[in-house]
């Protein structure tokens, strides 16, 4: 029997390839993150700091790593050609909170990867502060399923775009090509046309080069 993509499969399959960054000292919200994002097939790395979610970004060159205070070794930089879709930081955490954080990543490269702020207090002035500075959600924990919902249009509209990006890429390799067989092409037909001494020069020069560039 053939399987046919149905609208809830194709959207499972981009929800695949999507990269959530969280970023939370508590080690119950962490395990409560990593249930609820990875129901949605969702790639998960977590950080318990600020700093060291800057680190991984490879905004932050040195971090003071005590050992005997960290429960989790530094972050390795992240590799290149590996994308974050998503940044999802708790507001109150030790040294960096999450508003510094959220500032930090507005004022780099990453500054158009959509954000979202957690917080266990409904502090109004604090959730405009946070929606003002430019994140896309405020949300209040404990998370449910229900919240994650709300954060759907971020995660298709991220994978679009990597998806376009890969097409234009593609689409700019198949011109290059064409145009370089055209080039070939034009080449030759000009050979034709040219007395037979000077026809056979050409054409040796010509056969010189296109071998060359089989090589290469």
């Amino acid at each position: 029997m053939e399987l046919v993509d149905t609208p809830k499969l194709q959207q499972q399959k981009k929800q695949q390839h999507f990269h959530v960054l969280v970023v939370d000292d508590s080690v119950i919200d962490r395990k409560l993150l990593e249930r609820l994002l990875r129901d949605s097939s969702c790639k998960v790395t977590f950080m318990e700091s600020g700093d060291k979610a800057l680190k991984y970004l490879g905004l932050l060159d040195d971090i003071d790593n005590d050992s005997s205070t960290s429960s989790q070794p530094l972050p390795l930089p992240l590799e290149d050609g590996i994308k974050v879709n998503l940044i999802m930081t708790d507001y109150c955490m030790p040294g960096m909170n999450g508003y510094d954080l959220l500032k930090r990543i507005k004022g780099s490269s990453w500054k158009d990867v959509p954000v979202v702020i957690m917080s266990s207090e409904n502090v109004p002035s604090r959730i405009s502060r946070c929606l003002e500075g430019g994140a896309k959600e405020f949300l209040l924990k404990p998370l449910q399923l229900s919240d994650l919902e709300k954060l759907q249009p971020y995660f298709m509209t991220s994978c679009d775009n990597s998806s376009q990006q890969k097409y234009a890429n593609s689409s700019i390799a198949s011109n290059n090509d064409i145009k370089n067989n055209s080039i070939k092409n034009n080449s030759l037909t000009k050979l034709k046309g040219m007395p037979g001494e000077h026809g056979f020069k050409l054409w040796y020069v010509l056969a010189s080069i296109l071998r060359f560039w089989k090589s290469i």
